[in-house]
């Protein structure tokens, strides 16, 4: 954990025990005084106060360590303080040590504290692949999250707690799970278990708990999902629709790295070996005449990321282009490698 994070877990766990620490500091702080202010051994002797803390710790246990007095007071304390001392220590005490000592246990407590020490973050919903990767890329960009997850041996759980995510074993179906990560105070939630029903049921719950999260659903059946984005506002995803283009483009050119659409258009990253016709053409040329956008060019082994757009394309320079499928296939035209290679040129 960041120190900041440990930070907010121990405030979160010291505000779960503050009944429990108000009756630590009572017995440990204030009960001695009234022993010394009113305890008077044989012949009228005074107690120093850490005589009187000796004598209220030992006593929790049933075990006082000062003789018999006639105060009324001081023998009701007597009585009274074994019993509520074993209630401070089996079930504040203890409690707090484990969940602060022990926190590679991940169990709900454990998680609950975790998560109210939280605002504005990430609920990702299954630890299979595509939760895995979703989780380990918030996680890259900075941003805090917790991750539910139905089965205890899925097989990025212990990978995901290696990295120090906070990761809950329970059933998403389950309103009280949302809730235990802190749903009212979530920023997303991110539906990626592989049951469309489990999602779904996931993302009604959150929405319900907190009308303003942004949802985010795996959804298998595309007709299912058309139908939830338009009624409930939320970002619907296949994974199948989203890999469909990159698949088919890469069969066709191993050139092109990603593709998508947009508005109805397929869009394509290819890579571009500036050899022919290219070089003496500047960048500003490349997206105004051919509709491709310059995201990267390598050269002599350094990158620069969007290049200017009066810098002239030299012989060898490697161009990452984004572009229309269309205008990718005029601009191939245009270099004369209409034909992809077996294998990818660089």
């Amino acid at each position: 954990m960041k120190r900041r994070t440990r930070l907010r877990y121990l405030i979160a766990l010291s505000r779960r025990f503050r009944v429990t620490m108000a009756l630590a500091v009572a017995f440990f702080g204030a009960l001695p005084f009234v022993y010394t202010s009113l305890y008077r051994g044989p012949g009228g002797a005074r107690i120093t106060y850490g005589e009187a803390l000796h004598h209220v710790y030992f006593l929790m246990f049933g075990q006082p360590s000062l003789p018999y007095v006639g105060n009324a007071l001081l023998e009701v304390m007597n009585f009274a303080i074994p019993p509520l001392g074993v209630a401070v220590l089996a079930d504040g005490v203890v409690r707090f040590a484990y969940l602060f000592f022990a926190r590679r246990h991940n169990d709900r407590e454990w998680f609950e504290l975790i998560s109210e020490s939280m605002s504005g973050h990430v609920i990702v919903c299954g630890a299979g692949r595509i939760g895995y990767r979703v989780a380990q890329q918030l996680r890259d960009l900075g941003h805090e999250l917790v991750v539910i997850e139905k089965r205890a041996d899925a097989p990025f759980v212990n990978i995901l707690r290696d990295a120090e995510v906070a990761v809950l074993i329970d059933d998403v179906k389950n309103p009280q799970t949302l809730l235990r990560a802190n749903v009212r105070r979530a920023a997303a939630i991110v539906c990626a278990t592989d049951d469309d029903l489990a999602n779904l049921n996931s993302a009604l719950d959150a929405r319900k708990e907190n009308p303003s999260i942004r949802v985010v659903m795996r959804l298998f059946d595309d007709d299912l999902g058309a139908r939830v984005r338009d009624s409930f506002k939320c970002e619907v995803l296949s994974t199948s629709a989203v890999a469909a283009p990159a698949l088919a483009l890469s069969a066709l050119d191993p050139r092109i790295v990603h593709s998508f659409q947009v508005s109805g258009a397929l869009m394509v990253v290819a890579r571009f070996v500036a050899s022919k016709e290219l070089p003496g053409k500047t960048v500003g040329e490349l997206t105004e005449r051919h509709g491709a956008l310059v995201l990267s060019c390598v050269r002599k082994g350094c990158t620069e990321m969007h290049p200017r757009m009066g810098e002239r394309i030299e012989v060898g320079d490697v161009l990452m282009l984004q572009s229309t499928w269309k205008a990718y296939r005029e601009l191939r035209a245009l270099t004369g490698e209409t034909r992809a290679p077996s294998v990818p040129d660089v």
